[in-house]
């Protein structure tokens, strides 16, 4: 029998859904080929063979809805009948997670070319707006308020996302965003091989993006660790936060800080225990 590459047995045999997963899981270390874990999607073999895959694969076409899906186990977030926006969309994890919550109709924003996954591409429930640089938006291309915005972007600090989201944002509307230290620490606090240990400077972090979410008319509402780390081995957060009602009051931003840095502090203990 003609031999086939391993990504294209895995897909053949209904393992995985798609060519880019099976590649994905192969790198992974997940699957087995008569019990013989092999890591190179392009190896060729027997069809014949016995084909599995080690674990339950992610529900979600990245990681990234993991972390989503977090949010809403911890958040009062329905996003039924909803209209959404991904920001940093890349692979779509926040994106199928949204669409699996029953999302009606999802913005995937981000700055890259070609990273959604093909099942996201052509389902019509997707506006993919790629080459979008999120913090200059023409908002005059989202056709109506957003109900939830979620963040997920990298070498850059969330606060140059808040405007935009202040703008889109529905005035009953919510964000999760995720708050990566290595991206908001200065960098002479960010260590080898850019990872940030120290629980300190992630306090110090959290305290800062909650400090320019308030001064974009954001609320803090809730705090929660990611359940999975960033792709360095990074330990993130989760901020879930809606639509202030007014202006905050001179100060109030600090007022915000000292309500919240008791739950700041054991968010982070929380985090270094249960994932370092």
């Amino acid at each position: 029998m003609k031999k086939e590459r391993l990504d294209v047995i895995l897909v053949q045999k209904g393992l995985v859904e798609s060519r880019d997963k099976a590649k994905r899981t192969i790198m992974a270390g997940l699957v087995t080929v008569d019990g013989r874990i092999e890591d190179k999607a392009g190896q060729k073999f027997d069809p014949e063979l016995e084909f599995a895959v080690k674990q339950k694969l992610c529900p979600y076409v990245s990681r990234g809805g993991l972390k989503l899906e977090k949010a809403m186990n911890c958040f009062p977030i329905d996003l039924k009948d909803g209209v959404c926006m991904d920001m940093g969309a890349s692979t779509g994890g926040f994106t199928d997670c949204m669409l699996q919550n029953g999302a009606r109709k999802v913005y995937a924003l981000d700055v890259g070319y070609g990273q959604l996954d093909y099942k996201l591409r052509v389902d019509p429930r997707v506006v993919n707006m790629e080459k979008t640089n999120i913090r200059y938006l023409d908002t005059d291309l989202i056709e109506e308020p957003v109900d939830f915005v979620s963040i997920d972007v990298s070498f850059i600090s969330v606060k140059h996302m808040f405007p935009v989201v202040q703008k889109v944002l529905d005035s009953s509307g919510h964000m999760v965003c995720l708050i990566k230290p290595q991206f908001e620490a200065g960098r002479e606090q960010v260590g080898k091989n850019g990872i940030v240990r120290d629980p300190a400077v992630h306090r110090q972090v959290i305290e800062n993006v909650l400090r320019y979410a308030s001064e974009n008319g954001l609320e803090p509402l809730g705090l929660a660790f990611s359940p999975v780390k960033g792709t360095k081995g990074n330990i993130e957060y989760l901020l879930f936060a809606g639509k202030a009602e007014g202006e905050l009051p001179d100060n109030g931003e600090e007022s915000v800080l000292e309500e919240w840095a008791s739950r700041i502090s054991d968010v982070v203990q929380e985090a270094h225990a249960d994932l370092d």
